[in-house]
């Protein structure tokens, strides 16, 4: 799913093509993308385009009259900035948004339809679509904290969940908490207040690193890369690769849809965490330290790293 950084940068690629300009009109190839039915799609046409904006996961589309065009990209939905009118893409095209000189194209790969358009009217109207999450890179340490606390949760869970903060998902968060040397499975509760500070420095590092990087890689064109598994990334999409910090074996909780990826010696003292589904088959051949893991090569361990690596320094 793309997250705040890579709706940040196409936030920007699309300010730079629609700002000031009509929105000719809307073409949809599904009926189902639009979510909305009050004000009528067809009220956009013709209106300018006053602003373009990121709220929570959305890109939002501020047009004159005080409508609002949000699109939730949810999973394997995509952006591409095509020709004036070009024609939507056989199975994959849900929508495209017409402006003179270009046409703004919503995909969206797979058989299960998630991605979302809302036309709304009204400041109160766009708000109710945002989950009310903390922004997190403009959050000073007591906002964070407040927010991280308020619940009870497992990291992993705090940082994901929309009512907590804005626009983190499944790939940042296991960046965020292995750049912050914590265990996706620690409880909020747990925390002291070093662990916080240590938190919040790396949420606001890893999300501002990661959209200057998306930003640099775009060079002005339209993002067409944007993809939750990165090599550059130190953990996420990383199952068995060596993590960049220590060179353990990166490890993996798979559970529905979403996993949770971790370097043990970095994150869990250790200790390899119970992934449900896989313990329950080995059952007592499961490894549990990262000793165990690396004698049973069949596991998916890489060889222990040398001294040096495991002293090197930290990002």
């Amino acid at each position: 799913m793309p997250e705040l950084p890579d709706i940040e940068v196409y936030v920007e690629a699309v300010a730079a093509r629609v700002q000031g300009k009509p929105l000719v009109g809307v073409r949809l190839g599904s009926p189902f993308v639009l979510r909305s039915v009050d004000p009528p799609l067809e009220e956009a046409r013709g209106k300018r385009v006053d602003g373009v904006r990121r709220v929570g996961k959305r890109v939002v589309l501020a047009l004159e009259g005080d409508l609002f065009l949000a699109i939730h990209l949810m999973i394997a939905g995509r952006l591409h900035w095509r020709e004036e009118g070009a024609k939507l893409p056989g199975r994959v095209g849900l929508a495209a948004l017409d402006f003179p000189g270009g046409s703004l194209v919503l995909t969206e790969a797979g058989s299960k339809r998630r991605a979302a358009i809302h036309l709304v009217r009204g400041a109160a109207a766009l708000a109710a679509l945002d989950r009310g999450g903390l922004e997190p890179l403009g959050a000073e340490l007591g906002a964070f904290r407040a927010a991280l606390t308020g619940e009870n949760h497992t990291l992993k869970r705090a940082l994901t969940d929309p009512r907590l903060f804005s626009g983190i998902g499944n790939a940042y968060s296991d960046e965020i908490l292995h750049r912050a040397r914590l265990s996706p499975v620690t409880l909020t509760s747990r925390l002291d207040d070093e662990e916080i500070a240590r938190l919040h420095a790396a949420t606001q590092a890893v999300l501002s690193e990661w959209t200057e990087r998306l930003r640099r890689e775009a060079a002005g064109e339209f993002p067409e890369g944007v993809t939750a598994f990165r090599p550059e990334m130190a953990v996420h999409g990383r199952h068995r690769q060596p993590c960049p910090v220590c060179g353990t074996a990166v490890q993996r909780i798979v559970r529905a849809e979403n996993e949770v990826n971790y370097c043990p010696r970095c994150q869990t003292g250790g200790q390899i965490l119970s992934d449900r589904s896989l313990a329950r088959l080995l059952k007592e051949d499961w490894p549990r330290t990262i000793e165990e893991l690396e004698r049973n090569p069949a596991l998916g361990a890489t060889r222990p790293p040398p001294a040096a690596a495991r002293r090197g320094k930290r990002r």
